[in-house]
């Protein structure tokens, strides 16, 4: 059974810092790319950054130089990050896996497990 279990959210001063994680368990996963999306109420998910298994990164324009992504292997755990918060970056936040071998997609519909999300709140 695949799993994926996101941790760390919570909430903080617009301007604070938070380091999101994801757990990965029932199978190998670094072999392929990871990724964060995010919701906000009313909105769609979005892109917020991804993974690849060699360790090469890309992020969405909003939170380019202020998030970053990183995995570890050996614990099969993906982390977010999130510094100089603003209040737009309030969302619940999804970790996902793409099964898809040799690339790191943007789009929701390219991955294939999601983990149960976590709530980030920010104030302003």
């Amino acid at each position: 059974q695949v799993q994926l279990v996101e941790s760390g959210g919570g909430l903080v001063q617009a301007g604070g810092s938070l380091r999101l994680s994801c757990a990965a368990s029932g199978r190998i996963f670094s072999a392929y790319a990871m990724g964060w999306f995010r919701q906000a109420p009313g909105k769609e998910r979005e892109f917020v950054g991804a993974i690849n298994w060699s360790g090469g990164t890309v992020y969405a324009d909003s939170v380019k130089g202020r998030f970053t992504i990183s995995r570890d292997y050996a614990k099969n755990t993906m982390y977010l990050q999130m510094n100089s918060l603003k209040p737009e970056d309030m969302a619940v936040y999804y970790c996902a896996v793409d099964l898809g071998m040799g690339r790191t997609t943007t789009y929701a519909g390219d991955y294939d497990y999601w983990g149960q999300g976590t709530q980030v709140t920010v104030s302003s």
